[in-house]
């Protein structure tokens, strides 16, 4: 997946890492492609689908026209996830802001910007994407400042604010003009949320060493696991059973998130089932790898991802 990621991050003083996201975006560390992420984010998802181009150009596009990122591991959705605030973050984020309002607004040109120009020109031809932008502006700034979770509803909000609104600048390009908006509103914060919380699972090493941890203080302590023990990487007593839990309950969402495609035009659904299929058998990976996710992320098994993308371009269309 084609992003710019990294020349958003830049204009908006933020450092080269994932969505805490993704959807899809770049490899925030896109460190896990949101995300952004990222169809998110990204760069994981990003990373991992190099090959979704043979299934059309839209997310391409999208992701292209993204204000920042779901990093999202790549395909990880049109998102893998955010990047992470770099040393001039809080000071520049302002600045980018007011410049995409405005460019939002009429009130000043692209100019040739490789990022706002790009993103005037997709909302110009996809008006509803306009709110879909708003929304992520309006959310971005929880992404810079997060590190952690304590609770369960702490994560909640952070899908809502920001990962969702991450998601949709992608799915907006993606579902059928007639899609209902609340029916694929709710199929879309399921995806996002199973995508986000296996992309926070499978980022553990990276997130750790980076000082970020998506799972919550609240679900650390159900299972007597402590962020030491996390970083230390070890089988210890509860950190199996606390993984497998956030990756069942990713697993469903995204098993959920099926629906998707019933909200997409013909020539979008081979690109979402493919999205959707890798990031189920991702979780399947995680799943099958157990603690040794805290050491590296895992990427799904090669042929099972090659057989998903062949099927898909094969029915690519219906």
């Amino acid at each position: 997946m084609v992003t710019t990621y990294r020349e958003t991050d830049r204009h908006a003083g933020v450092g080269p890492r994932r969505p805490l996201v993704g959807a899809g975006a770049d490899r925030r560390r896109h460190r896990r492609p949101p995300a952004a992420r990222r169809l998110h984010s990204a760069a994981r998802r990003g990373r991992r689908l190099p090959q979704t181009r043979l299934l059309g150009g839209t997310a391409a596009a999208a992701a292209r026209a993204r204000p920042a990122r779901h990093r999202h591991h790549g395909v990880h959705a049109p998102h893998r996830q955010p990047p992470r605030p770099g040393p001039r973050a809080a000071g520049a984020w302002p600045d980018w802001e007011a410049r995409v309002r405005a460019g939002l607004a009429g009130e000043k040109a692209a100019d040739g910007h490789p990022v706002l120009a790009p993103l005037l020109r997709t909302v110009a031809a996809h008006p509803r994407l306009r709110g879909h932008v708003e929304d992520f502006l309006a959310g971005a700034p929880l992404e810079r400042d997060t590190t952690g979770f304590a609770t369960e509803a702490d994560y909640q909000k952070y899908v809502d604010v920001y990962a969702l609104p991450a998601f949709m600048t992608i799915a907006g390009l993606l579902l059928a003009p007639e899609a209902d908006a609340d029916a694929s509103g709710e199929v879309c914060r399921a995806y996002i949320d199973g995508s986000q919380r296996l992309d926070f699972v499978n980022d553990l090493s990276e997130d750790l060493r980076d000082g970020r941890l998506g799972l919550s203080e609240e679900a650390l302590a159900r299972y007597g696991v402590t962020r030491a023990a996390l970083a230390r990487g070890r089988d210890a007593p509860g950190v199996r059973d606390l993984l497998r839990d956030q990756l069942l309950q990713a697993r469903r969402d995204l098993l959920a998130a099926r629906r998707l495609v019933a909200f997409t035009p013909p020539g979008h659904r081979a690109f979402t089932r493919a999205v959707i299929a890798l990031e189920t058998l991702t979780a399947d990976a995680a799943l099958a790898a157990g603690p040794a996710v805290l050491r590296r992320p895992v990427r799904p098994p090669l042929p099972g991802a090659s057989a998903v993308l062949l099927r898909e371009y094969r029915r690519r269309g219906r």
